[in-house]
């Protein structure tokens, strides 16, 4: 019977292994550029093109979350301008005059991507818009990303030229991020309502896919998409007490690259 037994276990170990490496074989990453590390130890499991040029799409509001959280006092209220009111969309359609404390403006940029909430929250720190700019390439540099440049607070295209990252550089910048307690908490939120001072109700589901699948394992970050940029997503997951951050750009298979990667490179179960 131990000799059955020991037989049947060795089959199903043999049998799981050929199973894991036969589907690991069918993919290929579609993902432009990717890095995924163990930011604990310090150790990378997985690069491609990690010092490349790409663009961020909506991972900007990582940069732009972390420095609203250096800077202004979670319960300090806002009066939105009429130019936050301008973005595209994605946004929560704020209006003019109105009052938002800085805690729900940030539940709206990271769950939501809200561009006009990226707005009122970079206005609220420097005044304008453009200074909040200088402040974000100030701050990426002092982080150690030196191979980025931020146009605006939000991520949308701009007239005004080019932004772009590096997988190496938002992985720095998200890491720096996830210091703050309230930034590693928001992420991992699947809906949260938000109100204005006055009593107008939002209500926030978060972009990140991930949250909503049935996986072992959960990984709490931000999206990002634009047609030029594709799909990005820059987040972490745990293996034991470690923190694993992955921050993958210009993807056409963005949840299926990261399964995989994280699978086959991190040995964390999904």
């Amino acid at each position: 019977m131990k000799l059955k037994r020991c037989f049947l276990i060795i089959v199903v170990a043999v049998s799981f292994l050929f199973t894991s490496s036969s589907s690991y074989a069918k993919h290929k990453i579609s993902a432009k550029a990717v890095i995924f590390s163990n930011s604990t130890k310090v150790v990378r499991y997985y690069g491609k093109n990690v010092h490349s040029r790409v663009e961020p799409a909506s991972t900007v509001k990582v940069m732009t979350a972390l420095l609203v959280l250096e800077k202004l006092p979670l319960n300090q209220v806002i009066t939105i301008s009429k130019r936050a009111t301008y973005p595209q969309p994605t946004k929560i359609y704020i209006k003019e005059g109105e009052q938002y404390t800085v805690e729900s403006l940030l539940y709206a940029i990271l769950l939501k991507s809200a561009n006009d909430a990226s707005v009122a929250l970079a206005e609220a720190v420097s005044g304008s818009e453009a200074k909040f700019v200088e402040l974000m390439n100030r701050r990426a540099k002092q982080i150690g990303a030196n191979h980025t440049k931020f146009i605006n607070p939000n991520g949308l295209p701009s007239s005004k030229g080019s932004q772009y990252t590096t997988p190496y550089d938002m992985y720095l910048i998200f890491r720096q991020a996830l210091k703050h307690d309230f930034f590693k908490k928001a992420i991992t939120l699947r809906y949260k309502r938000i109100y204005s001072k006055a009593g107008r109700k939002i209500s926030l589901k978060s972009h990140n896919k991930i949250l909503f699948k049935k996986w072992k394992q959960k990984l709490f970050g931000k999206t990002g998409w634009t047609r030029k940029a594709k799909a990005c997503f820059v987040g972490y997951t745990t293996k034991g007490k470690d923190i694993c951050i992955i921050a993958l750009f210009g993807a056409t298979q963005r949840w299926t690259d990261i399964k995989y990667i994280v699978e086959k490179y991190g040995l964390i179960d999904l």
